[in-house]
C-alpha cells in the first residue's frame, strides 16, 4: 500500500519521488525503479511482460511498484511517460527507433563488415540523440556552472571510463582550467587527490559494473567538502547518489559491446560550453542537487 495522498502528476515528479524513496525500496522494487529512471521511453511503450523480463521480476512486482507510488496500477504509471512522449513527437519517434533497432540487431545478424559497421553507427546515432533531451540539456548547463565555479578540477574514471576521463581532463586543460587527471598510476589515486578541499570539484565517471576506485574517490571528495559531478549511466548509480550534479549517459550497446561515443560528445560539450560561458558572463552559483548529504 502507498502512503501517498495522490500519485505524482508528471513523469518528472515521479522520478524525483523515486530518487527520494529509493534507499527504502526492496531489492525487487529497486530493480524496477532503476529501469523506470534509466529507460523512461521503454517504460512508456513496452508491455508489462517485456518490462518484467528486462528487470528480471514478475509482472505483479511492477504493479506493486506502481501502487507503492500511489497509482492504481502499472498502466496509470506508464501513462505519465506516454503523455510526455506524445507531447514531443521527436522523443516518441526515438523510442520507436530504439525498439526497431534492437529487434533488427537481434533477428538479423550482420553478414559482413559493412553491415556490422552500419549496426554500430546506427546504435551510436541513437545514443547521441538521447543527449538532446531537455532534462539532459538543463543538467549540462548546471554542470558547466559547477565546473566554472571550482578552484581545482579533479577528473577520475577507471577501466572502461578512463578514455572519457583522460579526454575530458585534456579538454579542460586546453580551455585554461586547473585540472588534475587522477589516473591511479602505481596505485597512487588517493595520493593524487590528497589536496582536494572545499571549493574544488571531482568529476567522477563510471558505468556499470562500477569501478570501486572511482567510488572510493567520490567518498573521499565528499568527506573533504568538495563538490561532485557524476557522469554515469544511472541516476541511482553508486557515484550518482552523493553527487552535486549528475549527467546521465545512455550509451549504445551493440552485440554485447558498449560504446563511448555519447560520453565523448558530452565531454566536448562541457569543455566548449565552459569556454563560451567564461567569455559571456561571470560565475554564477551552481545548483545543488536535492538530497545531497554533507
Amino acid at each position: 500500500m502507498s502512503d501517498l495522498a495522490a500519485p505524482p502528476a508528471t513523469a518528472e515528479e515521479l522520478r524525483a519521488l523515486i530518487l527520494e524513496r529509493y534507499d527504502g525500496l526492496s531489492k525487487r522494487l529497486k530493480q524496477i525503479a532503476r529501469f523506470v529512471l534509466d529507460q523512461p521511453n521503454e517504460t512508456a511503450l513496452e508491455t508489462l511482460a517485456v518490462i518484467a523480463e528486462r528487470t528480471n521480476v514478475q509482472p505483479s512486482a511492477i504493479i506493486r511498484f506502481a501502487k507503492t507510488f500511489g497509482f492504481s496500477g502499472a498502466s496509470q504509471m506508464q501513462r505519465l511517460f506516454r503523455d510526455g512522449l506524445v507531447s514531443g513527437n521527436a522523443a516518441l519517434n526515438y523510442g520507436e527507433r530504439v525498439r526497431s533497432f534492437a529487434q533488427s540487431a537481434a533477428t538479423n545478424p550482420a553478414r559482413n563488415p559493412a553491415e556490422l559497421l552500419s549496426e554500430f553507427v546506427g546504435g551510436n546515432v541513437l545514443a547521441l540523440q538521447t543527449l538532446e533531451q531537455p532534462a539532459t540539456v538543463e543538467q549540462v548547463d548546471g554542470a558547466i556552472r559547477l565546473i566554472q565555479a571550482a578552484d581545482t578540477i579533479y577528473v577520475a574514471g577507471f577501466r572502461r571510463s578512463f578514455p572519457v576521463a583522460s579526454y575530458l581532463a585534456y579538454l579542460l586543460q586546453q580551455v585554461g582550467r586547473r585540472t588534475i587527471l587522477v589516473d591511479g598510476v602505481a596505485g597512487l589515486a588517493r595520493q593524487q587527490m590528497s589536496a582536494i578541499r572545499k571549493g574544488d570539484l571531482l568529476i567522477g565517471i563510471s558505468y556499470q559494473p562500477y569501478a570501486g576506485e572511482t567510488l572510493e574517490l567520490v567518498e573521499r571528495a565528499v568527506e573533504q567538502g568538495a563538490d561532485i559531478l557524476a557522469i554515469s549511466d544511472s541516476l541511482v548509480s553508486p557515484i550518482a547518489k552523493p553527487a552535486t550534479c549528475v549527467l546521465q549517459v545512455r550509451e549504445a550497446e551493440v552485440r554485447g559491446f558498449r560504446s563511448l561515443a555519447a560520453s565523448i560528445c558530452l565531454a566536448q560539450a562541457l569543455a566548449i560550453g565552459l569556454a563560451f560561458a567564461a567569455e559571456e558572463k561571470p560565475v554564477e552559483p551552481a545548483p545543488k542537487r536535492k538530497g545531497r548529504k554533507a
